[in-house]
């Protein structure tokens, strides 16, 4: 396949356009069903080293081509050749977010529905309303969570409206309390549920997001329309918070370029390949990096084997 084959026949600027829209990954293999069959040969060699390294270090190599420009790109050649990078890397992105959630839960393909006792008790467990999460009591979490028998179920439901994990009270009062009265800023809040619930603690806080989920997650006003770097030079916080980063992201460098930035709290995955940048963490020098295991245990539900960093700039007190 040569690099004009992917979109020929088409404007380069409206496929850019359409996936900036975020089509899935059931959209984009439909219309591209040759990178597709690419794609899942190389995650089939990938995967089949077992080695969550190798997954990490191709998502990354595809990360630094798979970011859609702002505008055409002007030269023809140079705008197929991008459109091609993006597509391969969003193909291998979702499908790799499919992977570590069929993991965690077991469920690898198929339509999955709660039954109605199940949905019941998990809608007051976790939602104050709709799909509109609540802090949720570590107390009856540890009553409820064992009689749902559904509960492989629960995030192969919610992950395709931007929820990646439920956050209890305990976690909540615990990073309230991290933060204390420093100024900070949430990056890729999607729906800002974390902002709202560290505001009501009483704490300074920014949401923010690029809005690229803006086909799936309903973002309220007070989520500021910026990207990472906009709004760290915009609100140069002292904390940064950031939950389910996407994986081999090329946004989460900008945080430890910051000079306000003391502290940086990344809410993601044991399973270094499904979230996070890990060669950004491990390549910068500014920070010490450690888990808090304690806030790890917060993160729910316990099945998607959730890590809680922490980042201390080494030159400040924090």
């Amino acid at each position: 396949m040569t690099e004009g084959d992917l979109v020929k026949g088409k404007d380069p600027d409206a496929v850019l356009e359409w996936l900036r829209k975020n089509p899935g990954l059931k959209e984009l293999s439909a219309e591209y069903p040759d990178e597709w069959e690419r794609v899942q040969g190389e995650l089939g060699a990938v995967l089949g080293q077992g080695k969550s390294e190798d997954l990490q270090l191709y998502l990354k190599r595809l990360a630094m081509q798979g970011s859609v420009p702002a505008r055409g790109l002007g030269n023809k050649k140079t705008t197929d050749t991008a459109v091609r990078h993006i597509i391969h890397y969003r193909m291998a992105h979702i499908a790799v977010k499919q992977h570590c959630i069929a993991i965690a839960t077991g469920i690898e393909s198929g339509k999955v529905r709660f039954n109605l006792l199940n949905g019941f008790v998990a809608q007051k467990l976790l939602f104050a309303d709709g799909l509109e999460r609540k802090p949720v009591s570590m107390f009856w979490f540890r009553i409820v969570w064992p009689l749902i028998w559904q509960k492989r179920l629960l995030m192969p439901l919610v992950q395709p409206e931007g929820i990646y994990c439920f956050y209890s009270r305990q976690l909540i009062a615990a990073l309230a309390e991290k933060i204390g009265p420093r100024s900070c800023l949430e990056i890729a809040a999607g729906d800002g549920t974390l902002t709202r619930f560290l505001a009501q603690q009483g704490v300074q806080v920014q949401a923010s997001d690029d809005y690229s989920w803006e086909h799936a997650v309903r973002y309220p006003e007070w989520v500021a329309k910026l990207d990472a770097k906009e709004a760290l030079r915009l609100y140069g916080p002292e904390v940064v918070i950031c939950s389910w980063p996407p994986a081999g992201n090329s946004f989460e460098r900008q945080v430890f370029r910051t000079r306000s930035v003391q502290l940086y709290i990344v809410i993601s995955s044991r399973h270094r390949f499904a979230a996070g940048n890990w060669g950004d963490y491990q390549q910068q020098s500014m920070f010490s990096l450690e888990e808090d295991l304690e806030l790890s245990r917060f993160v729910l539900p316990p099945e998607l084997d959730a890590g809680v960093y922490i980042f201390r700039r080494k030159s400040a007190a924090t």
